[in-house]
């Protein structure tokens, strides 16, 4: 049996839409070992145990490239990422079908032909980069080339999710967005981008709010969102570093100080105003990435 453990992420980051993502010590746990015949999921609802869960594609799509075969799969899942919340719970599944087939297979792929493949397999990096890698990843997909970069990030910063009880799909989120852009709406988005990185590279956290500051998707999106803009007044009131959309929401991902130890549960006692039911959950970025765990060794 092989454990594949693979952390939450934070995609968009701001400005960073679809190119900058931020893995965090929230985990998915997938088992998965070769057995005599058949296909059998443990851990997961009915309506996922066949052959369209992600993670069995992902799997499927790993061996297909190696060449192997294997007689017959058992996968168990152990989830703590929510589904359909923005953090990066489907790139989870792309990572951990991958590399734990590669195991399965003898590690037959290197870690450059990985990265290809569960970009690939997601449609764009942003996700399954910091999810394998762990920090804070900024990334393209060109011509089917992978470029990317981990940023170093300085110590004291940690970041608290607001989470909500109802889902929103990548597929809804997308469909609000404009097809063009105003050339000027580009420009802000580059500075804001390349503001982000600096900040978080030099310790300079005082500039992650107007760092966090976008043109591309979050007003669109904030709309699907239910109290997107009160929340956030809120979280820039109780002196947060920054507040972004998660991934395509609807969580909002805040960033705070290491030493604050406050905010989580002063944002829980706001949201517990609303509406609708929220989480505050405070984490730490997650710098290893995904992890190997075989009966004998602990490899990445």
């Amino acid at each position: 049996m092989i454990e594949v453990k693979v952390p939450a992420t934070s995609a968009n980051m701001g400005p960073g839409f679809d190119c900058l993502g931020v893995a965090v010590d929230m985990y998915n746990r997938f088992l998965v070992e070769e057995i005599e015949e058949g296909l059998i999921f443990e851990g997961c609802d009915d309506k996922f145990k066949n052959e369209d869960n992600l993670i069995y594609i992902s799997m499927k799509k790993c061996f297909e490239k190696i060449g192997y075969k294997p007689t017959g799969l058992r996968i168990k899942i152990e989830s703590d990422v929510p589904v359909s919340r923005g953090l990066g719970s489907s790139a989870a599944c792309i990572v951990g079908g991958v590399v734990g087939a590669n195991e399965l297979a003898g590690r037959v792929l290197n870690k450059k032909e990985i990265l290809e493949l569960i970009s690939e397999l997601e449609g764009h990096p942003d996700n399954v980069l910091p999810a394998f890698l762990g920090g804070v990843v900024v990334s393209a997909y060109e011509n089917k080339q992978l470029i990317y970069s981990k940023v170093n990030v300085k110590e004291g910063i940690k970041f608290c999710a607001l989470i909500p009880e109802f889902t929103l799909s990548t597929e809804k989120a997308r469909g609000v967005l404009p097809k063009t852009i105003d050339y000027k709406d580009g420009v802000f988005n580059l500075g804001r981008v390349a503001l982000m990185v600096s900040a978080l590279n030099n310790g300079e956290f005082h500039l992650i709010k107007d760092a966090c500051k976008d043109k591309l998707h979050q007003d669109y999106r904030a709309g699907l969102i239910e109290n997107f803009y009160s929340i956030q007044k809120e979280c820039e009131r109780l002196n947060c570093l920054g507040v972004f959309l998660s991934g395509a929401g609807p969580t909002i991902m805040v960033m705070i100080r290491e030493e604050d130890n406050d905010f989580s549960k002063e944002i829980q006692k706001f949201l517990d105003t609303l509406q609708s039911k929220w989480l505050a959950k405070e984490l730490k970025m997650d710098t290893v990435g995904t992890v190997v765990k075989t009966i004998d060794s602990v490899t990445k």
